[in-house]
């Protein structure tokens, strides 16, 4: 890593941290490949949990380096350019998002790319895009009208302006609001539950709610019965059985 990514492991959990904090952890291209170059190291080893943050007090992520992008000089070159939102969707594992001050276009892509996501006082969310000419092409709209509907997702889209913290968790796009001081430990609190759990079982249940918001009902619902049925017969579950019973602690062993 250059620097601009710190990506740690730390047991079973993954921390990923966007380090330009003077450029409001804005994306360059070269940031983009090493997220790629972290998210596959998630992905080939017992990584239980992925937490994703920003480096510095005033932003998470700023979204893309606007400077760059006069080095793409056709539609096509912008419409294939790395697509780091996407990377942060791969990821097999629960992400816990911890934003901390601006997450704005892809920054606030990213983020809505995770499974949870906790936020500082001081968060602001916005979808500015539309101020500069063009919209976002990471999830924006998608993600946006899931979790806070269609007017709330117009309302950010179509305006270009920010909502706050408290604005984001009565809208349904944060779960919790913390100090800056305390995020961080929180959304380590977090990784740390989902990581004494099944870990077959917590990705499966990642797949569950993906099918949910892609699939109709009924192919959805059969698809999570399909899953718990492969999920059951894991050496996990037998081991979740037997801990329960003998009333002690679980050794999951993604097995």
């Amino acid at each position: 890593m250059s620097g601009s990514i710190d990506f740690n492991l730390d047991g079973q959990i993954g921390t990923i941290t966007l380090n330009r904090p003077q450029k409001l952890n804005a994306i360059s291209r070269e940031m983009a490949r090493e997220m790629e170059d972290a998210v596959a190291v998630c992905n080939s080893n017992d990584v239980r949990a992925v937490i994703f943050t920003g480096a510095g007090e005033k932003a998470f992520c700023a979204g893309t380096d606007v400077k760059q992008l006069d080095e793409f000089d056709t539609v096509w070159g912008i419409r294939n350019r790395e697509d780091y939102c996407a990377y942060i969707r791969r990821i097999r594992c629960p992400v816990i998002c911890a934003i901390n001050g601006y997450a704005l276009g892809g920054g606030l892509e990213m983020a809505m790319g995770a499974d949870i996501r906790i936020a500082s006082e001081n968060a602001k969310l916005g979808a500015p895009e539309i101020k500069l000419g063009w919209i976002g092409g990471g999830g924006m709209s998608v993600h946006l009208s899931r979790s806070a509907g269609y007017s709330n997702a117009a309302l950010m889209l179509m305006t270009g302006d920010p909502i706050d913290a408290e604005t984001a968790l009565h809208w349904g796009l944060i779960s919790e609001i913390c100090t800056q001081e305390t995020l961080l430990a929180r959304a380590k609190e977090i990784a740390a539950t989902i990581a004494l759990r099944a870990p077959i079982a917590a990705e499966h249940a990642k797949l569950n709610l993906a099918a949910a918001g892609n699939m109709p009902d009924d192919q959805a619902m059969q698809y999570e019965l399909d899953l718990q049925a492969v999920a059951f017969a894991t050496e996990d579950a037998k081991e979740g059985r037997a801990a329960f019973a003998e009333k002690r602690t679980s050794n999951f062993k993604r097995r």
